[in-house]
């Protein structure tokens, strides 16, 4: 497991690489909201109109940090980040399509849970695994993200599941994804479930 997971830290510095080498080449020139905005008609599929999924296992990107955006669709057009679904569309994007994407999803009012939390007990449980993990050194006091740090808030339930668990068991290792596989490896079931229940209700 520890060949395993170095290889995760070094797949992930190799994907921070490309990730800096290809954001550099960015034009300086402000994003266009509205051209992100046609673009992203491509995403409304699997991530919902207005960036709230409706999707199984589909992450809402609505209120996203601009940079994480931006990062996540270089590294799934550079093949460190691995998607069946997410390559072949990201490998389609030029660099004005990412920034204005990144633009246009961050303007986005970020998805509520409309529903009351069903199992306060299981969020309570949550909330003490999010502290001891020190999930808000990263993910802000909010949980909202900042720059290249996703937004977990209001995040759907199944796809914190999924990512939690794709992280732990090194599915989910490039793309700069070293810091996640670190505190995923290590953590319970029961803690798992507690913070995706947790945060999917903030």
């Amino acid at each position: 497991m520890l060949i395993m997971r170095s290889r995760s830290v070094f797949n992930a510095l190799y994907g921070l690489a490309l990730g800096l080498s290809a954001l550099a080449g960015f034009p300086a020139h402000a994003a266009d909201t509205a051209a992100g905005k046609e673009k992203a008609e491509l995403c409304v599929e699997c991530h919902g109109e207005g960036g709230i999924s409706q999707t199984e296992n589909s992450p809402s990107l609505a209120g996203q940090p601009d940079q994480f955006i931006q990062w996540q669709l270089v590294f799934f057009r550079s093949g460190t980040r691995k998607s069946e679904e997410m390559q072949p569309i990201a490998e389609q994007l030029g660099n004005d399509d990412i920034r204005n994407l990144g633009a246009y999803f961050a303007s986005l009012a970020p998805p509520r849970e409309s529903k009351p939390d069903d199992n306060p007990d299981l969020s309570r449980k949550g909330a003490e695994a999010a502290a001891g993990r020190r999930c808000a050194s990263c993910h802000t006091d909010s949980y909202a993200g900042t720059k290249a740090v996703a937004r977990v808030a209001g995040q759907r339930e199944d796809y914190l599941l999924k990512a939690l668990h794709d992280y732990k068991s090194g599915v989910r290792s490039g793309g700069g994804m070293a810091a996640m596989a670190e505190v995923a490896y290590p953590l319970s079931e029961e803690e798992i479930t507690a913070l995706a229940h947790y945060l999917a209700h903030l």
